[in-house]
């Protein structure tokens, strides 16, 4: 394996720079969930049917998943914060097309590139962990990752108030004015970075193949998330259901259970440390053992339920927050000139994971009730627990 030279000239990972990294990170993801809790807002006044809303969340998790693929690679062939100044550009411009819009059409076509845009998260992570020295590459990730999961957890409560307050079109207007920040803050303070690899852009895509192909650590990694994603997009898809339908909660209550869910991210800095200190195998073993039970405090008397559902958005927030740094730190050990590469698969596997456990919390609501998101919700981290147990046994690295 090559190794990589150490890149912007010197430049280190302070921990004022990580912190910065952290908020670009939350900030720009929350891009893609902005629009989640605020469908049935949107869809009347851009002339949506109700059932063709559901189009707005799956085209930016579908932009998002093109980025990820034909966008994030680029972070190996071209000048990284030039790159990230394009995409969080097109964000804002897309933003505010969906601030004000009046047609469906032009609405649907912003948030497509809304989530395309918004994959300028995953070339920053990258060359975060370029700029970490080796012994604390993994704190770093964690810190800058817990800004990310609480960009996501965030996201939905910030939507649901602003556009409470002042209407959804506000929601992507001080989206965009964010975007806005973000491009001057890294345009300003984010160290220039020119990989050393040397392809035509067709080379770097059918290299995605390759390496997953030859990174076994890689795909072990990537399935385990996925499974821990699962049960995380269930989860959060499926409980304001619950709370609106049985438990009597208002849109602004829930979006302060969900506040309480971002206590969670403070697994990232905890799981970047244990993984710099060699305890990565016990990090995922006790994130997948207590994502998959978490959900027992969810099943108390019903006068408590709230309560331990809300302890079961802690606990899971934290165990999928652990064995996503952990994996990524293992994931960017492997080789330095195709980091944003590996981050590219990594992340995909693990969105592909995000969009099943979305796309079977309704369906399996309406079936079952709570008690099958519970059995559903334990059985993702329980097959991760068994793949990654059965690894282990092959002593496989993982």
């Amino acid at each position: 394996m090559t190794s990589m030279p150490h890149p912007s000239h010197g430049t280190t990972m302070t921990k004022g720079l990580a912190t910065l990294f952290a908020f670009c990170c939350g900030a720009i993801v929350a891009n893609i969930y902005y629009a989640q809790p605020i469908i049935g807002l949107i869809a009347p006044d851009i002339g949506l049917s109700s059932t063709v809303a559901s189009f707005i969340v799956s085209l930016t998790q579908i932009g998002y998943a093109l980025g990820l693929f034909f966008l994030v690679p680029l972070g190996d062939l071209l000048e990284n914060r030039r790159l990230m100044m394009v995409t969080t550009g097109v964000a804002l411009l897309s933003l505010l097309s969906a601030a004000f819009s009046q047609s469906p059409d032009v609405f649907l076509l912003a948030s497509l590139l809304v989530g395309f845009s918004s994959v300028a998260v995953q070339i920053l992570i990258p060359l975060a962990a370029h700029l970490a020295p080796e012994e604390s590459r993994g704190r770093v990730v964690g810190s800058i990752m817990g800004g990310l999961l609480l960009g996501i957890l965030l996201a939905r409560p910030a939507s649901s108030l602003i556009a409470d307050h002042l209407g959804w079109r506000a929601v992507f207007g001080t989206a965009a004015v964010v975007m806005l920040v973000i491009s001057l803050v890294l345009a300003t303070t984010i160290p220039k970075h020119q990989p050393t690899h040397s392809a035509r852009y067709g080379q770097l895509l059918t290299s995605l193949w390759t390496l997953l192909r030859k990174q076994p650590v890689l795909r072990q990694r990537a399935f385990y998330q996925a499974c821990m994603f699962a049960t995380f997009s269930l989860f959060w898809t499926a409980v304001p259901l619950e709370l609106a339908r049985n438990h009597g909660l208002s849109q602004s209550q829930i979006a302060l259970f969900a506040l309480v869910g971002a206590i969670g991210a403070v697994a990232a800095p905890i799981a970047g440390r244990l993984a710099d200190a060699g305890h990565s195998r016990v990090a995922s073993l006790c994130a997948m053992l207590f994502a998959a039970l978490s959900f027992l405090p969810s099943l108390v008397e019903p006068a408590y339920a709230v309560i331990g559902m809300a302890l079961t958005g802690v606990v899971l927030d934290f165990c999928v927050q652990m064995n996503m740094v952990v994996g990524q730190r293992a994931v960017y050990a492997l080789d330095a000139k195709s980091r944003s590469r590996l981050n590219a698969l990594y992340m995909t596997s693990i969105f592909i994971g995000g969009a099943i456990g979305s796309v079977i919390a309704s369906a399996l609501y309406d079936h079952g009730g709570w008690g099958w998101i519970v059995i559903a919700g334990s059985a993702f981290p329980l097959l991760a627990l068994l793949a990654f147990l059965k690894n282990a046994t092959a002593a496989r690295p993982a």
